[in-house]
């Protein structure tokens, strides 16, 4: 019974370190707005200036991942 439960737990580690090594890196503070036309100062602790740049470049970005070609 023992080999049952071993052999589940070394999956299951297994399966986990997959998961972190996997995870999404969290992107760091920046000091310039990260909204590729306006260049001001970035907020303390955020990426953006203001709501309205995260909002632009959020926007922007989707709407690259999303596009389609059409033939």
């Amino acid at each position: 019974m023992a080999d049952i439960i071993d052999q589940a737990m070394e999956e299951f580690e297994h399966h986990l370190n997959a998961a972190i090594a996997n995870r999404a890196k969290p992107v760091p503070p920046s000091l310039i707005c990260k909204n590729g036309d306006c260049g001001q100062p970035s907020l303390n602790g955020t990426r953006y200036c203001s709501c309205e740049c995260r909002e632009d470049h959020e926007k922007e970005v989707w709407s690259i991942k999303n596009r389609k070609i059409s033939r």
